[in-house]
């Protein structure tokens, strides 16, 4: 009999980007990065364990914005184009590194490994890469759950809970959409906590959730089992708390076994290293370098020389890590048990992108885990935290504290010098949407769509990624464009349907161009 349960979660999201009024748009790459690094391996990767009967149990999180992009033909057929430019540069790299073995052998590699993305996502799914997800869900192995409309960072929106309503509302009827079920559980955004949203989760039928460590620890009264057990809001919806131990082993670049010299180096690039001329044709038109995915180099070290990959020595790697985080776990198990007199939970939740675009050897690294978790070990059994709650529906009531997974837990990373600006707008917005819900319950048609793309843009607005990417300062024009853009958009549509003068051609264009949630139900901030 196991004496503990381990649960991992990956958290897959990227913000809404797509704009079909540009031919090609640098940023659209984050998505088409996203699927050949992380999504179609991780996808591999369950092929595997299931063809091999390997009893396995993973949840991730699949957010709407992510969602809708998988499934949308635009950004399809641009990933697919995507995808034959890449086949097209390892056609030319092999060609050009024939008298450089170990450069020749990596640039097949690549080729091959294009390939067979192009296979799995043509003709083994048929592009779409949702209902490759949902299979291993029906087959009980993987646990999807959802996450906030557009990745919302909910305890700014506490003096609007009408706009929190609706950010879970709409999110759990698009997860009805995409997998043909109701959400069990939620990835809160960052999973940003403050008491009271648990109710909103109870009226959608959302039964967990996950916060940071310090969410459950310092919940009130304290819990008896610290993290190791989730605990009941006083409504009934349990919370699930952060193992810093499992997290801090793979998150951390210098503790953690993604920096190991052995690994893929993320930043050296054939996008940057190659002659301009070269490689012109498979950077951006204007000119602007950029990633590719063809890698040549590990991490070697500190210094700025590298030395060249070596996909054996690293899967060698990946494997003594799974059985050292393997070790780990069933050590840490051993501990709690001990120490708790019952079965502990260790909840390690990650960044899905973190598998194979960050850390290119991740999702090999979980291949391993898996397998040598139902192989190789009897201490712990690896659950979803909707079997846990089966199995163990009896739990502490306690109130979670208010948390986040951000630069000191709290708010800080969305709420700072750089980004504060956005607030006072987002704020006036969403009292205005909630204003349109209540007095236009009903109306022509043309009145409903104003009304639906009013929420729309409301929702893309409020997305945490924008004020992430001003405090980390990566794309920051493009993100305060974004934000303006829709809160622009927004206040003109507001505008026109209380004046009762609604633009239908220019409606029109926004519809084409956010296109998010067409089923939107906007009653929802009323």
């Amino acid at each position: 009999m196991a004496q503990g349960y381990v649960a991992l979660v990956l958290h897959a999201h990227l913000p809404f980007v797509r704009h079909p009024e540009y031919d090609q748009f640098l940023e659209e790459d984050w998505l088409f990065e996203a699927i050949t690094e992380t999504y179609i391996p991780l996808i591999k990767v369950m092929e595997g364990l299931v063809r091999d009967n390997v009893d396995f149990r993973l949840t991730m999180s699949m957010t709407p914005p992510l969602c809708s992009m998988l499934l949308d033909p635009l950004l399809q057929d641009r990933y697919l184009r995507h995808l034959n430019k890449l086949i097209e540069l390892t056609e030319k790299e092999i060609e050009r590194t024939k008298w450089d073995r170990p450069f020749h052998e990596l640039a097949w590699f690549y080729h091959n490994r294009f390939q067979e993305a192009r296979t799995t996502f043509c003709d083994r799914y048929g592009r779409n890469l949702v209902g490759a997800f949902r299979k291993f869900q029906e087959l009980g192995k993987l646990e999807i759950i959802t996450c906030g409309a557009t990745h919302g960072f909910l305890p700014l929106m506490v003096e609007h809970p009408e706009s929190i309503r609706a950010q879970i509302l709409i999110a759990r009827d698009h997860y009805r959409a995409c997998f043909g079920c109701d959400p069990r559980g939620i990835w809160l955004p960052e999973c940003a906590y403050v008491p009271g949203i648990e109710n909103f989760l109870a009226e959608a039928n959302i039964r967990w959730f996950i916060t940071d460590t310090h969410g459950v620890a310092f919940a009130h009264p304290r819990p008896r089992y610290g993290n190791f057990a989730p605990i009941f809001a006083p409504n009934g919806v349990a919370a699930f708390g952060r193992d810093v131990e499992s997290s801090k082993q793979v998150w951390s670049s210098e503790e953690g076994y993604p920096g190991d010299v052995d690994y893929r180096d993320f930043y050296r690039d054939v996008g940057f290293d190659l002659e301009f001329d070269y490689i012109k044709p498979y950077i951006h038109p204007d000119g602007i370098r950029c990633f590719t995915g063809v890698k040549y180099h590990r991490i070697t070290g500190k210094s700025p020389y590298k030395e060249f990959y070596v996909r054996q020595w690293a899967m060698d790697k990946a494997a003594s890590h799974a059985g050292n985080f393997m070790f780990n776990r069933e050590k840490q198990v051993q501990h709690l048990y001990g120490v708790m007199k019952r079965e502990p939970l260790i909840l390690s939740p990650y960044d899905a992108e973190l598998y194979g675009h960050w850390w290119f050897e991740g999702p090999e690294f979980l291949n391993f885990f898996m397998r040598k978790a139902a192989f190789d070990q009897s201490v712990f059994k690896l659950t979803t935290p909707t079997e846990y709650l089966r199995h163990h529906p009896t739990q502490q009531v306690a109130q979670p504290s208010a948390s986040s997974w951000g630069h000191k837990g709290y708010w800080e990373v969305w709420l700072e010098g750089s980004n504060a600006w956005i607030y006072q707008h987002l704020h006036v917005a969403a009292d205005r949407m909630t204003e349109l819900a209540r007095h236009y319950q009903h109306g022509d048609a043309l009145m409903q769509r104003a009304l639906k793309q009013a929420a729309r843009e409301l929702l893309l607005a409020q997305s945490s990624d924008w004020a992430f990417i001003m405090k980390t300062g990566t794309t920051v024009q493009y993100a305060v464009k974004r934000t303006k853009d829709h809160i622009l958009r927004f206040t003109r549509l507001y505008e026109q349907i209380k004046a009762g003068r609604i633009d239908e051609p220019w409606l029109a264009s926004l519809e084409w161009r956010d296109n998010i949630f067409p089923d939107v139900n906007y009653h929802y901030y009323a």
